[in-house]
């Protein structure tokens, strides 16, 4: 279950600075910057390798998001970079998650998204700029409270037209720098 070359640190570092420079700064989700300035986003980095193990972990930070107090945790990112590299696997892996969640009754109370490195929509070619709406450089459950998601929506003019304008986005981007979407920012030295 344990893959001790996972630098957590490191993955957490390029996970959050992914949500600044593409989900935040390509403005894909408008209600991202408000969680992340006043960091309450959990960033979760699990070592799990299997489908069960990973589902384990998955049960914990449901549990965890729905008992902590929304002021201090509002959304966890649950990280596991050893576990469904494949995005098929990851794909049949969802329902599996939805499942947990529903067997935890909290159906109604959290939901999950979903992002991978390869994430391709149903229907979809592969290379369609579209799918960057849910790639991410590491694959990634996003554990959401549903009465969150219900008060941004409600702040926002017309929630129906972020993913048609986050598609036209993505897709006005040259194809290089869709490529670097992904791809951790290099470090800086110190």
């Amino acid at each position: 279950m344990s893959d001790s070359s996972i630098d957590a640190a490191l993955v957490i570092a390029e996970t959050s600075d992914w949500l600044d420079r593409v989900v935040i700064g390509l403005g894909l989700c408008p209600f991202a910057k408000a969680v992340q300035v006043k960091q309450q986003v959990r960033y979760r980095v699990t070592d799990a390798t299997q489908p069960g193990d990973l589902l384990t972990v998955l049960e914990e930070e449901l549990r965890g998001l729905a008992s902590a107090d929304p002021e201090s945790v509002d959304t966890t990112l649950l990280i596991h970079p050893s576990a469904l590299g494949s995005f098929l696997d990851y794909n049949d892996f969802l329902s599996d998650a939805d499942d947990k969640l529903n067997e935890l009754e909290l159906e109604g109370e959290l939901q999950i998204a979903s992002f991978h490195p390869d994430y391709c929509f149903a229907g979809a070619a592969t290379d369609d700029p579209a799918n960057f709406t849910n790639r991410s450089p590491y694959p990634m459950l996003h554990l959401l409270r549903e009465a969150s998601v219900s008060r941004a929506l409600a702040a926002f003019p017309d929630p129906s037209a972020i993913f048609e304008r986050n598609i036209a986005t993505l897709r006005g981007l040259p194809p290089e720098r869709l490529a670097e979407l992904t791809r951790p920012a290099p470090r800086r030295a110190r």
